[in-house]
């Protein structure tokens, strides 16, 4: 993991004649994009077009299946695990939904751990815990910063519930737990669904931000905003009843997304039996990362 206080590197997004048909037909198909690292890309289009289809193809959560695509020197769909290696998904719903029951504390302290655990290297595994506790105070401090998210500004500090947050502190909350890995790539989903006009333009800001310092995100919305790389899904499909329902695309997603997930767990099987020498100490460490968190103010 990168240091919070360097500039990650974006990464750049091009896609020719790219499409994915499912089992009711083409979720979109012929889309072209051509985007420099650090773009801001809108995918627009009515819902019901492949907008999410097409936002999770692109982070190597679904398997195109007509075109090409490349993600940095990565082509879709041959190297989808590298492509979710350097991408990370804000808010989407039916993905990656907050948990209504934790608090905001609690949610962060959750992707924390996981982050700390899974997201690192080998080598960042054999640091000594407290260092790496101290780089993860700073790297969450950092994400937070990043998606303009202040835990004391909410009704009740970090211990506000997030099933309370406004629909704009949710999606801030969501963009900064993706960014506590260090993403060359961010996912957004319905960007600007149930906001007023001035909530979208904080909500653009806000991704426009993200994408100046450096980090390329890639936002599914009902209108662009000026200045985006625009890519419409309008007519995705040849037939607007063969178009892939959105809910139905996110169930498929899942099941895409474990059945890679378990692939990619077979390759990693000896970076699992190198972490042995660690497990014993992962539950001290779990005990351990909520005292660390509180220190910070900002879990």
């Amino acid at each position: 993991m990168e240091s919070p206080h360097g500039a990650p590197r974006g990464i750049s997004v091009t896609a020719e004649d790219f499409g994915l048909r499912g089992p009711r037909g083409w979720a979109f198909r012929g889309v072209r994009i051509d985007a420099e690292p650090g773009a801001l890309i809108a995918v627009e289009g009515p819902s019901g077009s492949g907008r999410t289809c097409l936002l999770l193809a692109l982070t190597g959560r679904m398997r195109p299946t007509e075109g090409r695509a490349t993600i940095g020197r990565m082509r879709l769909p041959k190297q989808m695990a590298a492509v979710r290696g350097v991408s990370a998904l804000g808010p989407a719903p039916g993905v990656t939904d907050l948990d209504p029951a934790l608090t905001v504390r609690e949610q962060i302290h959750e992707r924390a751990l996981l982050q700390r655990r899974f997201g690192g290297s080998l080598r960042s595994l054999l640091r000594p815990r407290s260092e790496r506790r101290a780089s993860m105070r700073r790297h969450v401090d950092h994400a937070l910063a990043a998606a303009g998210l202040d835990l004391e500004s909410l009704p009740k500090g970090p211990r506000t519930s997030v099933r309370d947050l406004e629909r704009l502190e949710e999606l801030r909350l969501s963009v900064a737990l993706a960014l506590i890995g260090e993403p060359r790539l961010l996912g957004v989903d319905d960007v600007d669904l149930k906001l007023s006009d001035a909530e979208r333009a904080e909500a653009w800001d806000l991704l426009r931000s993200v994408a100046e310092s450096g980090t390329t995100v890639v936002a599914v919305c009902s209108e662009a905003p000026e200045g985006a790389v625009v890519v419409s899904t309008a007519s995705a499909g040849d037939d607007e009843d063969e178009t892939e329902d959105e809910t139905e695309a996110e169930a498929f997603a899942t099941e895409v997304d474990r059945a890679e997930a378990e692939a990619d767990d077979e390759e990693s099987e000896t970076d699992a039996e190198t972490d042995e020498t660690d497990e014993t100490d992962e539950t001290d460490e779990t005990k351990g990362a909520a005292d660390a968190f509180a220190e910070t103010g900002r879990a």
